[in-house]
């Protein structure tokens, strides 16, 4: 079963990385500028995060499978749309419909582990997880380079469609939970309402450590998937003059770098006590790569220090560790929902926020991937300091 909820996390992940691989076709046929491309690929993270919060009640409130199978109908509807697209407005509608569609994907697959494996390997299941998920990064390497070389970046996304239906079918046949699994209450005869679920998801808010937790969430994953899903592409063809398929193979490595990492780092966990400086400190580190990637010359460099950011990404897996640890068992599937849905608002806020720096820079006559990594490490860099100094959980004990 969580192999099944993983092949639609799979697709989730081909889906919100292809900007980098389509970005020069879409460039090309819709003539859109740096700041419409960050639109687009911010759109997705937008209508993920949002949705997040009502993804969040879903799986509470009606189950794993019932919620994935609703909302991912309308993923494989928005790639099949984006397919046919005729302008710029038909592809950003298709682009929101797979953001919704695909929100519950990982939120699910975590939620399953949680219910179903120990606690102390949580970190381990989810990064392993996390690996498994990145099969659609590499889908969207090499491979989908490809293709959209041959064929376009219709057929890309007519491919998309088709795998995206065969993950749907494969949740519908083998996911199967039993109610007590999801909704403990509806065994004694009480359902919990929508105004209910919402009022105690934002009484999250209300907990003072939720907000180190937050600010920190909205900049990690959303620094590495602006590079990875939006910026790579652009910044390898233009600086540095790699075809479409070349850049598609930087994007290869990346994403096997991504299978392996998440269970390293959740075999690596330090546990409670040390987890939070583990992951305070990576996340400055990975700011201080993004200044490495802006101010090095070559290319050798640069992709030298791309792929020191993937070793360094699967350091993720940890914050959803600290959010299990930091909220009683109740509030957990809230709690993860909420950290998940802060992800994908800051990837949108980011990548729109970057689009915006590579037009600014662009009219004032500098190179836009420069002021784009270093708006990205400042981020970051200042995510990582509130992280440290707001407070910690008090189920944390003495950890910071």
């Amino acid at each position: 079963m969580l192999l099944a909820l993983l092949s639609a996390f799979a697709m989730s992940q081909a889906f919100r990385t292809v900007t980098a691989i389509l970005a020069p076709s879409l460039q090309a046929d819709f003539g859109l500028t740096g700041q419409a491309l960050g639109a687009f690929a911010g759109l997705f993270g937008l209508s993920f995060g949002v949705a997040q919060l009502l993804m969040g009640i879903g799986v509470d409130v009606y189950g794993l499978r019932r919620t994935v199978l609703a909302a991912f109908s309308l993923a494989i509807a928005g790639s099949a749309l984006s397919a046919l697209a005729p302008s710029y407005g038909w592809l950003m509608a298709g682009q929101l419909l797979i953001g919704v569609g695909c929100s519950p994907a990982f939120l699910a697959s975590t939620l399953f582990v949680a219910r179903h494996f120990p606690a102390e390997r949580f970190a381990f299941f989810s990064g392993m997880s996390m690996g498994v998920g990145g099969l659609g990064l590499i889908f969207t390497g090499t491979p989908l380079a490809w293709v959209v070389q041959h064929w376009g970046w219709r057929v890309g996304y007519g491919v998309l469609t088709g795998l995206s239906l065969a993950a749907w079918l494969l949740v519908w046949r083998v996911v199967h939970e039993p109610p007590a699994a999801y909704a403990p209450a509806r065994a004694a005869g009480e359902r919990e309402g929508w105004l209910q679920a919402l009022s105690r998801m934002g009484a999250l808010l209300a907990v003072p450590h939720t907000w180190g937790i937050l600010v920190l969430g909205m900049s990690c994953y959303a620094a590495f998937l602006s590079l990875r899903g939006l910026w790579l592409g652009p910044l390898l063809i233009e600086r540095f003059g790699f075809t479409l398929v070349g850049s598609g193979n930087v994007a290869l490595v990346l994403s096997l770098i991504a299978l392996f990492t998440p269970a390293a780092f959740g075999r690596m966990d330090p546990g409670v006590r040390r987890r939070r400086a583990w992951i305070a400190r990576a996340s400055t580190l990975m700011a201080a790569f993004f200044v490495a990637l802006a101010l090095l010359p070559g290319v050798a460099a640069a992709v030298a220090t791309i792929v020191l950011m993937g070793l360094l990404s699967g350091y993720g897996v940890l914050q959803y560790a600290d959010v299990r640890a930091s909220y009683p068992p109740e509030l957990t599937g809230r709690a993860l929902s909420l950290f998940t849905m802060a992800m994908f608002l800051g990837v949108a806020l980011m990548q729109w926020f970057t689009g915006i720096v590579a037009a600014w820079a662009g009219a004032q006559g500098w190179e836009p991937y420069r002021a784009v990594m270093l708006a990205i490490a400042a981020w970051l860099a200042l995510a990582s300091l509130a992280f440290r100094r707001l407070p910690a959980s008090p189920l944390l004990g003495a950890g910071r």
